[in-house]
């Protein structure tokens, strides 16, 4: 059975997070596509907000985590992409209601807003909650 591919992708500000972020992605039992950056030499959030978005677009993967300094920017390059729901998310409560209400299909977080321990319960709660759908649907789709 393939195993669900969650893209993750991150600037300079990012990169450590997303680091720690790739096991426990593969330790729920995801598979991972590695967008960059690799390091923390300064680079262009807009780059891999759009990676990630077009990595979903292309059915490269399933879902998406991006991480940047607030994680605003690189969620807006990546909502930039038809059918792309970027949620910049701070805490596990909204991780789980971006994903049951929202059918978000990718969590942005931001490395300077939050810590390692509550970027990792925000992706867990992503990785592990499903779309309630219903009510839930109309509104997604007035989305676009």
């Amino acid at each position: 059975m393939d195993r669900i591919i969650v893209a993750l992708a991150a600037d300079h500000a990012g990169f450590a997070l997303k680091q720690v972020l790739k096991d426990d992605v593969v330790a729920q039992g995801f598979a991972v596509l590695d967008l960059g950056t690799d390091s923390e030499a300064s680079v262009d959030y807009p780059d891999f907000g759009h990676a990630a978005a077009k990595a979903l677009v292309d059915g490269r993967a399933a879902r998406a985590i991006i991480v940047c300094g607030t994680g605003i920017g690189i969620s807006i390059a990546a909502n930039r992409h038809s059918g792309v729901r970027a949620a910049v998310c701070t805490d596990a409560t909204a991780a789980r209601l971006a994903r049951q209400h929202n059918d978000a299909n990718v969590l942005a977080l931001g490395a300077r807003l939050i810590g390692s321990e509550v970027a990792r319960d925000c992706v867990r709660a992503f990785l592990a909650t499903e779309f309630e759908g219903g009510r839930h649907s109309r509104r997604v789709a007035a989305l676009g």
